[in-house]
């Protein structure tokens, strides 16, 4: 697999470099000269020294022929711009996209850029996850494939609690795929009963988050 990787930072760098431990051609872009002349001798031909927003550096690195184009700026303006011109100008069959503030996950989203990472809301997941009193966590959001994956948390109060998987009225497209119980998962069975605390995955159609909700009573 040929990969074009957007930016020399911490983040492209050490991506750059485990990409290329697994097998993959790699080229690498950096704007900097500064951060060119720091790495250029860690990767030699494979990082190219230019701005990734103009067109001729694209096609110096070979973007025509790019399975993946994975845009890890620091500036969000830049990631938009680099993932829209790989997709819409050069049909490149798969984008990764970089969001450096999570506020402006909405223009990714408007302009069909996905998946998007950010490391912010990664973190925001991990703390609610931690926190007991949080009812519903989105864990994974793949909007344009029309998926996400939530986790629930079953109150004391809720309807589901003590009822077995089968007796749960789910809304459509929606899959229990997981139950967390004690520090342990396991996958559940229609017999499966569900216990106040448990902590349930489900796979759905995001829109059917709603119906989810009112399922398990969450607020």
């Amino acid at each position: 697999m040929y990969l074009l990787v957007i930016g020399a930072g911490k983040v492209g760098t050490n991506l750059s470099r485990e990409l290329i431990e697994q097998g993959h051609e790699v080229t690498l872009i950096e704007t900097s000269q500064k951060r060119y002349q720091a790495i250029e001798p860690l990767f030699e031909h494979r990082i190219q020294l230019g701005d990734a927003s103009e067109l001729w550096v694209l096609e110096r690195a070979g973007i025509q022929r790019a399975d993946m184009v994975i845009a890890v700026t620091g500036d969000d303006e830049d990631n938009i711009l680099i993932c829209q011109v790989a997709k819409e100008k050069y049909g490149v069959p798969q984008i990764i996209a970089r969001v450096n503030n999570p506020r402006n996950k909405q223009h990714f989203d408007l302009l069909g850029i996905a998946p998007v990472v950010s490391s912010t809301s990664l973190i925001l997941s991990f703390i609610e996850h931690g926190v007991p009193q949080k009812g519903l966590i989105r864990l994974l959001d793949l909007g344009s494939e029309g998926i996400e994956i939530i986790e629930v948390l079953v109150a004391e109060d809720s309807p589901v609690k003590d009822r077995s998987v089968q007796e749960v009225e789910l809304p459509e497209r929606t899959l229990l795929i997981s139950i967390l119980r004690e520090g342990k998962g396991f996958v559940p069975e229609s017999d499966s009963v569900i216990r106040g605390g448990d902590r349930i995955l489900a796979v759905l159609d995001p829109d059917q988050e709603e119906g989810l909700k009112a399922a398990f009573g969450t607020r």
